[in-house]
């Protein structure tokens, strides 16, 4: 970096992606919890799997995915938080790969929670 012109150039661009990334029109972002007990609890399948199901539904416009840190409940690893466009949100626990299915058959295809998976819901 040679200049102050240089580095607003730097914050600028950087603002226009918050921004774009904060006014998505995207109808669900997906939270996979990655510490190392969620990764032990098997969550890379878990991903894997919602990023499969997202590409063979072609909803790659409808969704966000994005991963996290450890929330604290290790004993329910896998988790899954699942936020809507109006603010509510699902946790989903112990989301193995092979419940990724479901999930999307009924939550995101036909918005009703799987309440056998639930951990926690907050709606607005």
């Amino acid at each position: 970096m040679k200049s102050l012109a240089e580095l607003r150039a730097i914050k600028e661009k950087a603002k226009a992606k918050i921004h774009a990334r904060e006014n998505t029109n995207a109808k669900f972002t997906i939270i996979v919890g990655m510490g190392t007990c969620g990764i032990a609890a098997g969550a890379r399948e878990t991903l894997k799997e919602i990023i499969n199901q997202i590409q063979k539904r072609e909803l790659g416009n409808d969704i966000i995915v994005t991963q996290t840190g450890c929330a604290g409940f290790c004993a329910n690893e896998p988790m899954v938080k699942i936020i809507d466009n109006k603010g509510n949100e699902v946790i989903y626990e112990k989301l193995t790969a092979d419940k990724v299915k479901r999930v999307f058959d009924e939550h995101i295809e036909n918005n009703i929670v799987v309440s056998d998976f639930v951990f926690n819901i907050n709606t607005k």
